[in-house]
């Protein structure tokens, strides 16, 4: 699991044990009779109380859990374990058997959602034409808002709308979202739940997202809908957080089907 571990790093034995022993913790592997005990993917999932808008509370050596009884299941990392089977999705039928698995032993989880990263943001950002969009690519790269409150705070609705259109809007030239995180989890059914800025300040977060992360939200009436909608049309879910960063930045709107108040 360490060497696997691809989107936060695991630095020691206690940072390992952080993440599996204590009773809020949980963690799934997919695995294949081919492949003996190594799994072919695996899941880290945090029970908490709400959904949690940064990585560090979930990841600290220092942090312990809350004594409210949890109501969400938060898939934080998901690691691919085999080279040769890269671009082959797995993660699809591991989360879906957690989320049923969760629902049925702890009937007090009744969220289930993810902190992803969005690691095409800063490239996408830069590529972009609007003058606002470039000054706040400048803005962020500087990284004077990291020590700054007031100028973090000043940023963020702009921070909130461009992430919001890279995930919703964002396409490649085949017309998929742009972002490959973006195109698992809702193409496994999942909603655009909410944008979370500033959420992650590792290097790598902060060079290839300026800090930005996602909530997918999964939800059980809704997952096998969402999932053909978006094969089928394209049609991407999002939550209500979602929408309003869509509509936030300079008074813009953006084309949103009025009957159904979930989907873009």
């Amino acid at each position: 699991m360490v060497a696997y571990e691809a989107v936060h790093q695991i630095r020691d034995w206690n940072d390992l044990r952080r993440r599996l022993e204590p009773f809020d913790r949980r963690c799934y592997g997919f695995f294949h009779p081919a492949t003996g005990d190594e799994p072919l993917i695996f899941v880290e999932v945090a029970l908490c109380k709400g959904i949690p808008d940064a990585i560090m509370p979930l990841l600290s050596l220092d942090s312990s859990a809350s004594s409210d009884a949890p109501d969400t299941a938060v898939f934080y990392s998901i690691s691919n374990c085999q080279p040769g089977l890269k671009g082959v999705s797995f993660g699809n039928f591991l989360i879906k058997q957690v989320v049923s698995n969760l629902s049925q032993e702890l009937t007090d989880i009744r969220t289930f959602v993810t902190l992803s990263p969005a690691p095409g943001f800063a490239g996408w950002l830069n590529t972009q034409d609007d003058t606002g969009a470039q000054e706040l690519a400048a803005q962020l790269a500087a990284g004077a808002w990291q020590n700054d409150a007031a100028l973090c705070e000043g940023l963020e609705p702009q921070v909130q709308y461009w992430a919001a259109r890279y995930v919703v809007h964002g396409k490649t030239a085949a017309g998929a979202p742009v972002d490959p995180v973006a195109r698992f989890h809702l193409g496994n059914g999942a909603s655009a739940y909410r944008v979370n800025w500033p959420a992650d300040l590792a290097k790598g977060a902060l060079e290839r997202a300026h800090g930005v992360m996602i909530n997918y939200l999964y939800e059980l009436d809704e997952i096998e809908s969402r999932h053909e909608s978006f094969a089928n049309e394209g049609s991407i879910a999002c939550g209500p957080s979602m929408r309003r960063a869509l509509r936030s930045h300079r008074g813009r709107s953006c084309l949103i089907d009025p009957s159904h108040p979930y989907s873009i």
